[in-house]
């Protein structure tokens, strides 16, 4: 790596740790450590609850998945839209009402105390195992960049989150997501000029495109029902929807993103924004 591609890396990871920990030095009690104090607008919502999605894991594995099977697996994120909009009708205005914490703050006050932990337990054992890979993904990267061992950079790329998580809470990881989201949407359309402006001389982005459309990798939509065809758009729309209401509603790492909104409208709007800003997104992805 060259002096500036030190530079631009060191200055944006010691700028968003700095930068999450600054904003959140408010924080003084529980509310304000778990729920941002409940003041942030809809906008940090939806982008908090996007980059909770979007991990380097989805900026490393959906190309390939693109350009081994086309854009068909956009389908499977169809459903997510249905499933805000439930969630903006049901779950949101109960978890306010009762102004819980956690998702399964409710169960407890729903049943009791056991259910609580039991699925509380759950969600830190899937979590911290989807951590994991969370954070090996881009070790792998930087470790090849870097040339140095991937267990120094796991061990970094641990550190530096627990550093500004463990301080700040809620609002650090919040508004850390939200300068997270801008890097990855940068990189998303830098990545998609550069793609069109090193295509061959002779080769036009139409060419691109109508050889991309003859060997199939352009049927984003596929309405055939085939149960043996696990991308069409009723399997996206059917399972997708449940997949996202199950996840949206009732994991904490997505619940405590949309309890910070200042208001049940904030709240349903961050969710909303998800919902229509997604799959656009991911198209760019593939």
């Amino acid at each position: 790596m060259s002096l500036i591609d030190w530079l631009v890396l060191g200055f944006t990871l010691l700028f968003i740790i700095i930068y999450g920990v600054w904003k959140s030095r408010g924080a003084k009690n529980i509310e304000g450590y778990l729920l941002a104090d409940k003041q942030l607008p809809w906008y940090h919502v939806g982008l908090s609850v996007m980059a909770t999605q979007a991990s380097a894991i989805t900026f490393l594995s959906a190309p390939g998945q693109g350009y081994s099977d086309g854009l068909r697996f956009v389908q499977f994120y169809f459903g997510l839209p249905l499933a805000m909009v439930v969630l903006c009708i049901t779950f949101i205005p109960i978890f306010h009402k009762l102004n819980v914490y956690t998702a399964y703050e409710y169960l407890e006050k729903r049943f009791d105390n056991k259910t609580r932990s039991l699925t509380a337990f759950l969600f830190l054992l899937q979590r911290g195992l989807s951590t994991g890979i969370t954070i090996y993904a881009p070790a792998i990267i930087l470790s090849t960049i870097l040339n140095i061992d991937i267990i120094y950079t796991i061990i970094a790329n641990g550190f530096l989150v627990i550093t500004y998580t463990v301080y700040g809470g809620t609002k650090a990881v919040s508004y850390t997501q939200f300068l997270q989201m801008s890097i990855i949407f940068a990189g998303l359309f830098l990545a998609a000029f550069m793609v069109v402006h090193l295509l061959p001389e002779h080769v036009s982005f139409g060419d691109a495109l109508a050889i991309s459309g003859k060997m199939g990798k352009l049927n984003a939509i596929d309405t055939g029902f085939d149960l043996n065809n696990k991308y069409n758009i009723w399997s996206g729309i059917i399972g997708g929807f449940f997949l996202q209401l199950s996840y949206f509603g009732t994991d904490q790492s997505q619940v405590g993103r949309y309890l910070t909104g200042s208001s049940i409208t904030q709240s349903r709007l961050g969710l909303v924004m998800n919902g229509l800003v997604k799959i656009p997104m991911q198209f760019l992805f593939y």
